[in-house]
Order: structure tokens, then sequence, then C-alpha cells
């Protein structure tokens, strides 16, 4: 029997191998393309995000406690102890060395002595929650507020700290925290966008817009930058186009849209720019409605301290009366920011030389606003269904820098917390040392208090996912639990 040239050589054992080899790896290339197939359909948050309406509500992953959350971000790191960590053994301790850390180095140099809270600590509520004269509006509401004081991170740079708080990586490029939710939740509101940063009237923030970028995920998800001071960009008709030739042009263009989508059904990137300039048509009505904070009572101005002489402490007001209004109308996410870039403390909260004189201009603009935020949320019914986020890029020393009245950069221990839906109140959760430089008790990752605001939304950090060069990228990155302890 005659054999053929390809039956002989697959009887030759080494070009059987090479053979066998050649099929193994087109079956390994298969079942990995059929992998990151799977991946990418995991990596869908809980609804599947339909690109004509990426803004679309889509249910969670387990039964929520809260629906939107509003983050007041105090950009340049705000002092914790001279503000919500009452430390006795602080004020026992002023002007000696700190115990076993008498030679001690941080960010900008060698430290001095322990120095005791520059604001007298009162205690406040029914709680009896010890909270320092410089914010005694928000200490009123305290009874209100669940505190967090052990957490950590991992930057002592405002920046790439900045960068933590918002979007759980130090390096730029990750998606904010108001990105995912909002690919995970969508929004209630179609007509507005479902995540809003508002930025201080004195600026934007060190990180700038890091705080609130898509990152990598459909950038239908970054948030949209406006305050009481500053309107949405381009959102206006120019003034040489009058209402019929712009209102023309729409209904010309729809037609085209119309077309090209009938040519080419599917066209996922089509369909997501048609989404984007519909809500900004939309937008035009929306908008001028819901930042119409002159609209509001007299009362309600005054609780926020929109009437304010100050100017500053007056916008920062109205911007706290704007986050409530775009909760109300079903916005998910508004990041709310006091204070702005470095600028050696004048205009934040990075107090490395003078902290008594600057943040006694800072804790007038944050006090009565966010303290009025909290009421009027409260009265309205719209803090059981709303999470309050305080938060910071990180904490301060418990010591004066060397030569100076300021204090320096402290990643080891600071205070943010939480109110409204879903958490205990009044509550306190960890503790720093007795000078509160050290987190001690349940020490917390910045990934810890993310996955802990994403289960409050009914979000399963593990789960919320996005396949992104080869790695299956959260929020938490392969960190974070739920801090258990805090739920209500």
């Amino acid at each position: 029997m005659n054999l053929s040239q390809t039956a002989l050589r697959l009887l030759n054992r080494r070009a059987f191998l090479s053979q066998t080899a050649n099929g193994l790896a087109g079956i390994a290339l298969t079942s990995l393309l059929q992998a990151e197939s799977a991946r990418n359909h995991a990596a869908e948050p809980a609804g599947t995000i339909d690109p004509a309406r990426p803004s679309a509500p889509r249910p969670p992953h387990h039964p929520p406690r809260a629906k939107n959350v509003i983050v007041v971000f105090c950009a340049g790191a705000i002092s914790h102890v001279d503000t919500f960590d009452f430390k006795p053994e602080l004020i026992r301790r002023h002007g000696q060395r700190m115990p076993g850390n008498e030679s001690l180095i941080s960010f900008q140099g060698e430290n001095g002595n322990l120095t005791r809270p520059l604001w007298t600590f009162r205690p406040r509520g029914k709680s009896g929650k010890m909270i320092s004269d410089l914010v005694p509006r928000i200490g009123d509401r305290a009874d209100d507020i669940c505190f967090l004081h052990s957490l950590t991170t991992t930057s002592n740079t405002h920046g790439p700290a900045e960068n933590v708080m918002s979007t759980g990586f130090a390096f730029d490029g990750f998606p904010s925290m108001g990105a995912w939710i909002n690919f995970a939740l969508g929004s209630e509101n179609q007509d507005l966008p479902a995540f809003v940063a508002i930025e201080d009237p004195r600026g934007m923030p060190q990180s700038g817009p890091n705080n609130w970028a898509s990152g990598f995920l459909p950038a239908s998800f970054q948030g949209t930058p406006f305050s009481s001071t500053k309107p949405v960009r381009y959102l206006n008709r120019p003034d040489s186009v009058d209402l019929q030739a712009d209102t023309a042009a729409r209904s010309a263009l729809a037609v085209l849209n119309e077309e090209h989508g009938k040519r080419f059904p599917g066209d996922q990137g089509l369909m997501a720019r048609m989404a984007s300039y519909e809500l900004a048509a939309r937008m035009q009505l929306s908008v001028p409605e819901a930042t119409r904070a002159t609209a509001e009572p007299d009362h309600i101005r005054r609780l926020y301290g929109a009437d304010s002489p100050n100017k500053t402490k007056a916008a920062f007001a109205t911007n706290c009366i704007l986050a409530r209004r775009l909760i109300e109308r079903g916005v998910r996410f508004v990041q709310l920011f006091n204070g702005a870039y470095a600028s050696g403390g004048q205009l934040n909260w990075d107090g490395h030389s003078q902290l008594q004189e600057q943040y006694a201009v800072h804790g007038e603009i944050l006090d009565q606003p966010v303290a009025g935020l909290l009421m009027d949320l409260k009265q309205r019914g719209l803090l059981d269904s709303t999470l309050v986020v305080f938060c910071t890029e990180f904490g301060r020393m418990p010591m004066f820098q060397a030569g100076t009245f300021g204090r320096d950069h402290n990643p080891n221990g600071f205070t943010c917390w939480l109110a409204g839906a879903g958490v205990k109140a009044p509550f306190s959760y960890g503790a720093t040392d007795p000078f509160g430089f050290r987190a001690q008790e349940n020490p917390l990752t910045v990934h810890d208090f993310h996955a802990t605001i994403l289960h409050l939304l009914g979000l399963d950090h593990q789960r919320l996912t996005y396949y992104h060069n080869g790695i299956e990228r959260r929020l938490t990155n392969v960190h974070g639990n739920v801090i258990q302890e805090i739920l209500a």
C-alpha cells in the first residue's frame, strides 16, 4: 500500500509532535479569546449598558441603602487633630517631643514639638461628641454623623493622594469613584448628567479633572464640571445662531443620524455620540432650572450662609444648595470641592506655615454651608436615601514643623466621615494613637472606604469590574473590605 507524503510525515514522531503543538496552540488561542469575551461580558455592571442611553438606570447587585451620593472633598488635607479627632494627651503633652519620634522627618522636613489643637474641643449634640470650635455648626450635626478616625493612605503628596481618594490609585488615568458608580447604576434623570463635579469658587483642586475623570471607562461616564460661579461650558447657543436656525440644524442632523443608523446598524460609537449631543440639547433646558439657586426662599439661603457678606463663603454655600438641588432631581453622584490648588495654604487646607490664621478663613467658608446641607437634606427626607461623604486626601501632624506655625502632611492616620443612608449615627469607628499621629485601632485604607460606599449603593466592589489592557480593573484594585461595623 502506498502512503501519501502527508501520512508518512504524521508517522514520523518529530513531525507528529510538531503538528500536535500547532494544534494545541490553536486550541489555547481559541480558549483565550473565549475567556476574554467572557470577561468583557462579566465586566458589565448589573444591568447591560445601552450605548444610546448610557445613563439609563441599572439595577444594583443587592438592595441598596443609598440611592445618591454627595462627596464633600476638603482639598489640601484638613487637620483632623484641629477638627474632629480629640486627643487629651496631645493637650497634656503640648510643647514636648513626641515619645519614640523625637527626630521625626516627614514630607517637608524636621518636625518640632507636639502642638495642642488650635481650637477648643467641646461636647456636641446629645451624643457629646468632642468637636472643635473651628467647625461648631458641623459639630451641632454630630448626632447625624458616623466618624471614621483611622483612615490611612498610600501617598503623602497632594496630587497623588487626591487621586487615591477619588480613584483608588496614585497614578493618573484611572476612573474616578463617581465614574464607576455612573457606569454601574446610571441615573434617574436623563435630562441632567449622572455625575456632576462642583468646583470650589477659589479654583480647581490640585489634581484637577483626575478627580472626576472616566479613565479607561467610556467617556460618557466622566463627571461634568460646573458650579454656581462657572456655568457648563459650551452649553449655550452661540449668539450668531438664532433659535430657528439651531432647531432646523438639529432636525436635519437627526435625519442624517437615522439614515446612518440604518446603513450601519449596531454602530455603538455613533449611538454614544448621538446620546451625548441629545443630552447636551436637553441640558440647555434642564441645567438653568436646576442651577437657579436664587429661586430658593430666603430662609434656605440663610440656613446655608448664601447670604453671607463673605463672597467666597456665599459662593460655596450656593454650591452646597446646588448639590442638594441636583440630588433632588435624580443626579446620582455629586462631588463638591472645598479648597483649590496648591497655594501655600491660602486657597485650601494645606496649612504648613500659618495654620491658625489660614484655617480661621477656611473654617468659616466650610462650616455653615456643610451643616446647612446636612440639615436641609434631613428636613426634606433626602438624608434617608442620600449618602454624604466628607473626605480629604490625608491628615496633618500632631506637631508643628520645625521653625513654622503649621503642620506637615500625615498619611498615617486621619478622619473622614459619612452621614445619611445606611450608616450608624451617632457613631465613631477606629482611632489614632493618643497624639493623633498613626491609626492604631481598626486601621482603614481608602479601599475599605470605597468598598463601603459602593456597598451602601448596592454594589459589590469585587464584582464591579472593567477589563482593560489584560487586567480586570476595579475601584478597589485587589484590596478593600466593607466596614460592616458602621452599617445601620
